[in-house]
């Protein structure tokens, strides 16, 4: 069993990424919708959010823990680790700033994502960590978390965000010194990914944090000889709140039907 965690649906995105990497493999999902978001709330918090959903996941005798959110990753995965010390334990930030540097010629990157994760720097510091030189822009978008959740993610208003965001440092303006490639450092983006394609161009890279981190992850079990050779699969979906809300919006994120009653409400 992969246990996988989020504060909400945006971990979907990484889950339907893991499913497609792993489909042999059983998955259990947590979403902490009692309690998000946690962009707001203080690192020690956040750090005691994650450790609690860590430990509930668990009891699910699992193999591996995904933390499947970027600003639980940039705060809590240390701890999280500490505490699950016998099981591989991989957040988003890591796999998408090797990705970002792996794909930049130029080594000028730019990270979408939420004011919480923009500010905490954690993405700017993964990157410099593997090319110092690069030139990291960190640009804060979070109407696109809204606009996912709203199902709002294509079409003229999902692109006339993106505009508002992106034009002034992917503009034409903006010349040789432009970032040529993109990193979608928040879970829910990937799902507007279409309306930022049409404001930064079809040259510029653009890096699915859940893509990557779905690759790392199957990677990961194979070194390790844990990854399932067969089988059919499965798949939990547990909330600590609001199930009839996760099942109806997750379903876009996970791109098939959840019904109510696959969802299980916990308490942590």
């Amino acid at each position: 069993m992969i246990g996988v965690f989020d504060s909400g649906v945006g971990g979907l995105t990484v889950l339907k990424a893991l499913l497609r990497e792993l489909p042999a493999e059983r998955f259990v999902y947590l979403g902490d919708t009692a309690r998000l978001p946690y962009g707001t709330k203080s690192a020690e918090t956040v750090s005691r959010y994650a450790l609690q959903a860590a430990e509930a996941l668990a009891g699910y005798g699992l193999k591996c823990l995904v933390m499947a959110c970027n600003t639980a990753s940039a705060v809590a995965l240390p701890a999280v680790r500490a505490q699950l010390s016998a099981l591989p334990v991989i957040g988003v930030i890591e796999p998408g700033a090797e990705a970002a540097v792996a794909a930049s010629a130029s080594g000028r990157i730019a990270v979408l994502a939420t004011e919480g994760t923009v500010r905490g720097g954690a993405y700017q510091q993964a990157i410099l960590r593997r090319s110092p030189e690069a030139e990291v822009y960190a640009l804060p978008a979070p109407l696109f978390v809204a606009l996912a959740e709203e199902g709002l993610s294509e079409g003229p208003i999902a692109e006339a965000v993106a505009h508002h965001y992106l034009d002034a440092l992917f503009a034409p303006a903006g010349g040789a010194s432009a970032p040529d490639t993109l990193v979608l450092g928040c879970t829910h983006f990937p799902m507007v990914a279409a309306a930022i394609r049409t404001a930064v161009g079809p040259a510029v890279r653009i890096v699915d944090s859940a893509e990557t981190t779905a690759r790392h992850v199957r990677a990961a079990l194979c070194q390790a000889g844990l990854a399932q050779a067969g089988g059919q699969g499965g798949l939990r979906l547990l909330a600590t709140d609001a199930p009839e809300r996760f099942a109806r919006i997750g379903a876009r994120f996970l791109e098939r039907p959840i019904g109510i009653r696959e969802v299980e409400l916990i308490d942590l």
